[in-house]
């Protein structure tokens, strides 16, 4: 059975998802763009401060789902150009810790909201 997770603070669904769905001991997070849940904005200042945004959006969502970053085993990154990939590593490694979850980083054309980041997760409960 699919349950719907939806956190009071991460920011709105800006379409028709779910900010997770976990089923059996699995929890799959939507792709959290740098949204400020207060305004719904992205938030300013450039790759690395979204990239935190982002994370911050997904420890939420990991928060309501009775849930932290240690349960993530698989992390996509997508960023709109490749030159951030240090900067948003750095932001990364602050918030993961041994063992590491396997991880992607892909580049795409855009991004929704012409935001600069987005993170994905799965998680294991």
């Amino acid at each position: 059975m699919n349950s719907p997770i939806s956190s009071p603070d991460a920011p709105a669904a800006i379409g028709p998802y779910s900010h997770a769905i976990r089923t059996g001991n699995l929890l799959f997070i939507s792709g959290q763009i740098p949204l400020d849940p207060a305004t719904g904005e992205i938030v300013p200042g450039g790759p690395a401060a979204e990239a935190k945004q982002c994370l911050k959006n997904l420890r939420a969502i990991l928060k309501t789902a009775g849930m932290d970053t240690q349960n993530v085993v698989k992390v996509t990154v997508f960023l709109t150009d490749m030159d951030n990939f240090a900067t948003v590593n750095e932001v990364y490694a602050k918030v993961f810790s041994a063992p590491l979850p396997a991880r992607s980083c892909v580049a795409v054309k855009a991004l929704p909201r012409g935001s600069l980041v987005e993170i994905e997760a799965i998680a294991a409960q």
